[in-house]
């Protein structure tokens, strides 16, 4: 399956199913669904295109979104959740920031009799199983896109690299796997030193200061891996007022596939982004027509995602956010 226009092409594969446990909430087959969805932040581009994908599939089968914004706390998710389960709305689809802090507003919810989806980053499946507590978690290979820009770079850069690693939310599951998949794929290759990794918060301005006071502190670093573009995106910021070009002293690479991160390619200041597919509408509904109807869902619907270099970085009017 693809999306074209302004969204980013993403396949989507759907992961050894296992048949929905008997205690899980149903799901009617109606004409019409009122559904929560409880976004984590909106203060990037990446969080605003998931929403606005959210809506136009709410739009598109004519139901109704009840959405809440949890400005970035943990705490207030769970407690935009709480709300939603006090309306009694038919399903709950989180964004959760934290993997920890949002299991218990899932329980809540499957204690409720209210199904729960979770997209784009997902709770710890030691606490809360797909499957058994939710339906599905949507979303990428978090691990495969640290592990696929660490290939890029091990085949792309030349002589010893000394790496700062800007990480994503302290505790979510995008930030813990993309640092687990680069990681663990650099170490096959003792040219790569990670020499200082410190969290940005998936933030652009906090990305800058992290990234200058990194800089600083490693003045012969000559990477930097973020964890997504707007920290990437300030990285670059970090390195001019340094005094550094980006692209040529310092290699910048990173993960999502934002309009600004394409630019930056074409630029010369940002090597490579591996997409990161915001556009979970499509797939929410296509999950909920199918859980209604009784069929089994994969506990993890993957979504596959497109790499952008300077090969394919043109394309980003059609394919970026």
């Amino acid at each position: 399956m693809r999306y074209v226009g302004n969204v980013l092409a993403a396949a989507v594969v759907f992961v050894v199913a296992q048949p929905v446990l008997a205690e899980m909430p149903t799901l009617p087959v109606k004409d019409s669904y009122v559904v929560g969805f409880s976004q984590t932040e909106s203060n990037n581009p990446w969080r605003l295109a998931e929403t606005a994908s959210m809506e136009k599939m709410a739009a598109d089968n004519g139901w109704q979104l009840v959405f809440t914004d949890a400005a970035g706390s943990a705490a207030k998710q769970v407690a935009d959740v709480q709300s939603m389960i006090a309306q009694r709305l038919d399903i709950i689809v989180i964004a959760p920031r934290e993997e920890i802090p949002l299991v218990p507003a899932v329980m809540a919810a499957k204690a409720a009799g209210i199904p729960v989806i979770l997209v784009d980053r997902n709770v710890d499946q030691s606490l809360a199983v797909a499957g058994a507590d939710y339906i599905t978690f949507i979303g990428s290979d978090f691990i495969d896109q640290g592990s696929t820009a660490a290939k890029w770079l091990l085949e792309n850069f030349e002589g010893e690299g000394k790496i700062i690693q800007l990480e994503g939310t302290t505790g979510s599951s995008p930030a813990n796997d993309r640092a687990k998949g680069f990681v663990d794929t650099i170490a096959s290759d003792d040219r790569f030193t990670v020499v200082a990794s410190q969290s940005g918060d998936f933030a652009r301005d906090l990305g800058r200061q992290v990234a200058e006071a990194l800089i600083q502190a490693h003045p012969d670093a000559n990477i930097i891996y973020a964890h997504n573009d707007e920290m990437a995106i300030g990285a670059i910021t970090a390195l001019e007022a340094a005094g550094k070009v980006p692209g040529k002293d310092v290699m910048v690479i990173s993960i999502d596939g934002t309009c600004d991160a394409m630019q930056a390619i074409l630029d010369g200041k940002m090597a490579i982004t591996v997409g990161s597919s915001p556009f979970m509408g499509p797939h929410v509904a296509e999950v909920m027509k199918a859980y209604a109807a009784g069929e089994a869902i994969a506990p993890w619907t993957k979504i596959v995602d497109q790499t952008f270099t300077p090969a394919n970085a043109s394309t980003a009017p059609e394919n970026c956010f």
